[in-house]
């Protein structure tokens, strides 16, 4: 029934002459109406004969008027306010081709019920035809709802977890904007129905494709994050080549309590397909460390720090400080933990951490006994061209923010670093190298007493962080939004993707298993090329790669290495008692040697001068080897010089 529907609504318009029939009929019948109902006031009555005359004549006066005014052209359902004037127009001029009718052909006569019924007639057909309109445009209207609603079919991923939702409440009819059309399963075939829906068994893309014409499928509900991972190298794939739709659940619970009808879901995006089992963390020792603490974040309002900040949230910490230079995205963060979290006492304060006097200040006012240190410059090929303001945020801000941590009696400072600080080819990574090493060396003059103080200091090490600032989903996103093309800097270029959510609770889990000097690394799985990324990108946006948006090779940039690692060569791992969390065995740093290096890079940074500045960070950083850098320079001098 549904196809024979959508085969009349994909016409453009009915039938002129359709239309012409219909109205010639009504038109008619009104004439009829008007004179049967003149008769009865004047107790006057008609034979069929009669009847079938005047109903005759009605016909080819409506006939000479409908084609003169042309009223049965227009497309009806596009019908406007102009249109009943020419309705009421054609009308006024059947009336009174009628009327002349009456005088002179059957001669004047009162009691000639045609004269008496004009009047009538004028107004009952008037009416009918403009009701004919108005009614068609609604029918027309409730047809393209009725046809659009059984299009847009919805699919639910079964998963035997969930399947006891649905016995205890039936599934919904709508979700979002799409009718439920049943379950989906891949498998051996059988005769099921859950929520009293089908479920439908597919093992091949040819099966789903002649589901989704057959049920006019536009969209399939994953049910959890975890579900879309399972099938992101089958029913992903198969979604993306049939350009079906895939919606998440946001939460189980919203099923079984009636929330989805009007809201739209949330589309399957490239992160829940990388992202991999969450780590599985001690939420109770988390809980008891941080408990009645005074915690700090640097960089509390980037990508990293927001995120921890929101996590902290959820534990019983005792107030908040949230240290940032950014003024817009620390009230935006301030906004959000205020609806989020609002018995909450944390305190905004904008601040730079290469400012002494602001940083010391603050730490003497709040007193904080954690800290979580995630302020940084980490863009790259900007660090590459700026090289002393890396040294300067990157290393003299963590100085600063370390010594004050001993200066005010923090208990522990976890520091957040990056991949790229192994075998460093950027002034980026090497500029965070020299700041683990610096807060290494700090741990073990304060074990071996040489500084006076209890904090512990702790280094985290991850890899690149899905959907972070500057990284390069929301730039291929945005890409394809403008329609390409999406650019890539090299067809071979790899690297080791995480969820914000899981580097920031690996970081939480740091700080509280690190007793003091410790480099954790986190196991990041498998690497993603970034051309495949760039091309899952576009299918999930129901585009085809080098077809509806162009992959444009761009070059390396400027300190850009095709792959990245986790450890150094000279480094190995030990495990701890979470699987994905392992210590890196870094060599040890003698303080008063990285102190008295750090001190003169930061002098040369100071001065902008920007070569000798790289020249003392790889004199502190040997493995630092430029790549893709007017800084690889340096390294031949060097090697002439050896």
């Amino acid at each position: 029934m549904s196809l024979f529907l959508s085969r009349i609504l994909s016409r453009k318009y009915l039938s002129r002459w359709l239309i012409l029939s219909f109205d010639l009929l009504l038109s008619a019948l009104s004439t009829l109406c008007a004179v049967i109902f003149a008769g009865f006031l004047l107790s006057k009555t008609y034979g069929w004969q009669q009847l079938f005359n005047i109903g005759a004549v009605a016909v080819l006066a409506s006939l000479a008027s409908f084609y003169l005014f042309r009223t049965y052209k227009g497309v009806i359902r596009h019908s406007s306010f102009s249109e009943t004037g020419r309705i009421g127009a054609a009308v006024l001029f059947k009336v009174l081709i009628l009327l002349a009718f009456t005088f002179f052909v059957l001669g004047s006569n009162p009691s000639n019920p045609i004269s008496l019924s004009a009047t009538l007639d004028l107004l009952i057909t008037f009416f009918v035809l403009t009701t004919f309109r108005v009614a068609l445009i609604e029918v027309y209207n409730q047809l393209v709802n009725v046809i659009a609603a059984s299009k847009d079919h919805l699919l639910i991923l079964k998963s035997n977890k969930h399947d006891n939702i649905f016995l205890r409440s039936p599934a919904p009819d709508r979700i979002g904007k799409y009718r439920m059309a049943g379950f989906l399963q891949t498998g051996r075939k059988e005769s099921l129905r859950v929520g009293g829906y089908q479920v439908y068994t597919i093992n091949n893309f040819e099966e789903f494709n002649a589901l989704v014409n057959k049920q006019f499928i536009k969209a399939v509900l994953f049910m959890d994050e975890h579900s879309v991972k399972e099938e992101s190298e089958r029913l992903v794939l198969y979604c993306e080549q049939a350009k079906v739709r895939m919606l998440i659940l946001p939460a189980v619970n919203e099923l079984s309590q009636g929330r989805l009808q009007n809201r739209q879901l949330p589309e399957v995006r490239v992160e829940d397909l990388l992202s991999r089992d969450e780590i599985e963390i001690n939420l109770k020792e988390i809980e008891y460390e941080l408990e009645d603490k005074v915690v700090m974040v640097t960089g509390a309002a980037g990508s990293i720090g927001s995120e921890i900040c929101r996590q902290l949230c959820t534990f019983p910490i005792k107030q908040l400080v949230l240290f940032d230079s950014a003024e817009t995205p620390m009230h935006n963060l301030r906004l959000e933990l205020s609806e989020r979290f609002s018995g909450l006492d944390y305190v905004p304060v904008l601040g730079d951490v290469r400012n002494n006097a602001r940083v010391e200040a603050i730490m003497n006012r709040y007193r904080p006994q954690i800290i979580f240190h995630a302020a940084a410059y980490k863009h790259v090929p900007l660090m590459e061209e700026n090289p002393c303001e890396a040294v300067r945020t990157n290393v003299y801000g963590t100085r600063i923010v370390a010594d004050s941590a001993i200066k005010f009696k923090a208990e522990k400072f976890v520091m957040i670093s990056t991949d790229k600080a192994v075998n460093p080819t950027n002034v980026m990574g090497a500029s965070k190298r020299v700041a683990e090493m610096y807060v290494q060396s700090l741990n073990r003059a304060l074990k071996e007493g040489l500084i006076n103080g209890e904090t512990r200091f702790i280094t985290t090490r991850f890899g690149n962080v899905l959907g972070s600032n500057g990284s390069v989903i929301p730039l291929f996103r945005a890409q394809i939004a403008k329609g390409g093309p999406v650019t890539v800097t090299h067809p071979d270029i790899i690297r080791y993707f995480m969820t914000i959510p899981e580097a920031c609770r690996l970081v939480l889990e740091a700080g509280t298993m690190g007793q003091g000097g410790e480099i954790f690394v986190f196991d990041m799985g498998e690497p993603v090329k970034i051309a495949d990324l760039a091309k899952r990108m576009i299918r999930l946006a129901g585009l085809e790669p080098d077809v509806d948006i162009d992959i444009k090779y761009t070059g390396l940039r400027p300190g850009e290495k095709l792959y990245e690692e986790v450890l150094s060569d000279q480094e190995t791992t030990l495990p701890t008692p979470y699987e994905k969390i392992r210590v890196a065995g870094v060599r040890d740093c003698d303080y008063q040697t990285i102190a008295f290096e750090i001190e003169a890079l930061i002098k040369s940074a100071h001065t902008s001068d920007t070569f000798d500045t790289v020249r003392k960070m790889k004199a502190i950083v040997p493995e630092f080897i430029s790549k893709n850098s007017i800084f690889e320079k340096l390294d031949k001098a060097a090697q002439k010089a050896v």
